[in-house]
């Protein structure tokens, strides 16, 4: 009988540890399946939340990236462009030196940045200054289209301070491998369009580059994915001519994006990190098969703060407060305590006047007591949302972060009727004008001031933007000082604290007098 229990024993704990190894054995077995999610953000310009502190910020960005890494490993944090500029740190100093966007590349390593592409806004500064941003950086860059102009040569960027640095590739293939042994190959392309060309940057034409590009890759790897920052209607049509794209990750739209153009989705982001899509890409090596499904996520308060990305934030915070009082602000003082939220939405700012707007005129007139007429940029405002009370000296500052003085100058009435004309051909762009007291009568397409003509021999005193007198803007490079239909310019009073030197000071010093 013992022989009997003993025997039975071993065939126990022997049928135990076989039914163990089975379960091992099918757990470990590769299915052939593979799941790759990509946390996308774009156009990200603030490293801390907006709305009061209750959306965006790149430490929650991280803690929604360390959640879905937390179920799948192959997780990687995008950014499709436009991050080191515009932001109202860029006109701020530490050490000396301009911070040019350092903020947001600190901010960017420490949240786990895996991957970014140029957005026309990165080429906002000089070559020095994008250099030591790209050296700085801990993540990869994928260049597609754009490229370093040098003296003699056009080469790919790189990092200048890692002997050796592998140039940023023009395309991209991303190895990954999951639990049970399965492995797959992703292309990545990154297309930036060429709005904001400067003298180092060199590009080719995206749509062809794309399909070279992907006829380069497809027969290498299991999916090609594209992260761009062009308009959507460009997206549409990369999604049209490549429909075997996995997906498209975009940006440069600011108020988010979904659209199906055949089996591509292509998803964009609301600014700022108030939303970011997820991409959860299914690859069946069997079939050769994938799909791609996108889910949106909101950064709010219900996220919280990742500690590492969160110091990083905070570090920066203190210097920007520490600058903002050596220009005269006072970041977190009230200047709007109640009352109606303020409009400053591109997709209206571009197009017609708002309340936020007509708020920056009025300053203007108030600070400019003596012009005829006030002006300036629709694209002097980045808020692309709306401001609600209570508002802060800071809200103003990110409202407006080029910040710039206001200029003064008399000129004739046919070039004040040019530029007003130029403004209109700028719809739903940065160089739409916002302006008072002009307005504008469509049937007679005659521009007013009280309701009468401007007179094209009358000379007028003209307040605006400085940079509107640079000649850059689009449309209007006829408009600079030389023009001899400017009959003079006012000298600028460099008094410490006048509000003419900067357009936020204009708007707090205006505010403050209605209080």
């Amino acid at each position: 009988m013992k022989q009997y229990f003993r025997i039975l024993f071993i065939f126990i704990v022997i049928t135990n540890a076989s039914c163990k190894v089975t379960k091992n054995a099918v757990a470990t077995k590769d299915d052939g399946k593979i799941e790759i999610d990509f946390v996308q953000v774009n156009d990200v310009y603030e490293i801390a939340p907006i709305a009061g502190g209750k959306e965006g910020g790149m430490a929650r960005v991280a803690t929604l990236k360390r959640k879905y890494k937390q179920s799948n490993p192959n997780t990687f944090l995008i950014m499709a462009g436009d991050f080191i500029s515009p932001s109202v740190y860029n006109s701020l100093q530490y050490n000396g030196q301009r911070i040019r966007g350092a903020q947001m590349i600190e901010s960017m390593n420490a949240a786990g940045m895996d991957l970014v592409i140029f957005g026309n806004h990165e080429f906002d500064f000089s070559d020095k200054d994008l250099q030591d941003r790209i050296n700085e950086s801990n993540f990869l860059w994928v260049s597609s289209n754009t490229f370093h102009r040098l003296k003699d040569s056009i080469v790919p960027f790189t990092k200048t301070n890692v002997p050796g640095a592998v140039p940023f590739p023009q395309k991209y293939i991303m190895n990954v491998k999951d639990a049970d042994g399965t492995t797959a190959k992703i292309g990545i392309i990154g297309l930036t369009l060429s709005s904001n060309p400067a003298e180092y940057v060199s590009y080719k034409e995206p749509l062809s580059t794309a399909k070279q590009l992907y006829d380069e890759l497809k027969d290498s790897v299991d999916a090609v994915v594209a992260v761009t920052h062009q308009t959507v209607d460009d997206d549409i049509k990369l999604a049209t001519e490549l429909p075997g794209l996995a997906a498209i990750l975009g940006g440069h739209e600011h108020s988010g994006v979904f659209h199906k153009t055949g089996n591509v989705n292509i998803t964009k982001a609301e600014a700022n990190a108030k939303t970011a899509y997820v991409i959860k890409l299914l690859i069946n090596k069997k079939t050769h098969q994938f799909t791609a499904s996108p889910e949106l996520n909101y950064i709010n308060e219900k996220i919280a703060f990742d500690i590492t990305t969160n110091t990083v934030v905070q570090k920066w915070k203190k210097i920007a407060e520490d600058n903002y009082a050596s220009l005269g602000f006072n970041p977190k003082k009230i200047v709007i305590a109640s009352g109606e939220v303020l409009n400053g939405k591109e997709s209206e700012t571009r197009n017609t006047s708002t309340n936020f707007t007509r708020l920056i005129t009025q300053a203007m007139a108030f600070v400019c007591p003596q012009a005829d007429v006030v002006i300036f940029n629709s694209g002097s405002i980045r808020l692309d949302d709306i401001l609600t009370p209570p508002v802060s000296e800071y809200d103003i500052i990110r409202s407006l972060p080029f910040g710039g003085g206001i200029v003064e100058a008399d000129m004739k009435g046919s070039l004040l009727i040019q530029v007003l004309q130029a403004g209109l051909k700028n719809r739903n762009s940065g160089g739409f004008l916002q302006y008072q007291p002009v307005t504008y009568n469509n049937t007679s397409n005659l521009f007013m001031i009280n309701n009468t003509p401007i007179d094209s021999l009358k000379t007028y005193r003209v307040a605006m933007s400085e940079f509107l007198l640079t000649g850059k803007e689009s449309n209007l490079g006829f408009l600079h000082p030389q023009n001899p239909a400017i009959t003079k310019m006012y000298p600028a009073d460099t008094s410490a604290n006048n509000p003419k030197l900067d357009i936020r000071l204009a708007i707090i010093t205006y505010l403050e007098s209605k209080k």
